[in-house]
């Protein structure tokens, strides 16, 4: 079972990933098209691209993800990093709706400067879930949050000196 989960997920987030890459470049084609029926083939593709491909394989990567952590018991400190990585991309993945949703507007236009920026941020957290999940680095949390795993050390960093007794 566990390698069906990691076959799935693998497969999804490959597709996620390579859609959340493309939709950039498609964005960048609204600026040569001002209206007709290749501005409207665009609209359909992009939004095929999104709402067809991209978003399906983000759920499903997310929850074959979610179902990975509970079959694998990954519960250590660089897996927190993952997902703190998952997580903007998972907002970048909103961002680019965002965009879709006003770019085939009349006034609606995507910049050199948008494309660089939304292509760059994708490319490079991509990237770092990729060299994460592969390295798997050895972080110890002791290190740098001592007083934290202690017991009642949550209450301390956050200005409680004692618990109340019941």
């Amino acid at each position: 079972m566990t390698a069906l989960l990691k076959f799935v997920h693998l497969a999804a987030i490959s597709i996620w990933s390579a859609g959340l890459i493309a939709l950039p470049f498609l964005f960048r084609q609204r600026s040569l098209l001002s209206s007709g029926m290749d501005l409207d083939r665009l609209q359909r593709m992009a939004r095929f691209v999104y709402v067809g491909m991209t978003s399906p394989a983000a759920v499903i990567a997310i929850g074959s993800g979610t179902a990975l952590i509970f079959f694998q018991s990954t519960f250590q400190e660089w897996f927190s990093i993952k997902m703190a990585l998952v997580t903007v991309m998972v907002m970048l993945h909103v961002a680019a709706g965002l965009v879709l949703a006003r770019l085939f507007l009349p006034a609606g236009r995507f910049g050199s400067f948008s494309y660089a920026a939304l292509s760059g941020a994708y490319v490079v957290v991509i990237t770092a879930i990729i060299c994460v999940a592969l390295a798997k680095p050895h972080i110890d949390a002791n290190q740098f949050a001592i007083a934290l795993f202690s017991p009642g050390g949550l209450g301390h960093v956050l200005g409680a000196t004692k618990m109340p007794t019941p």
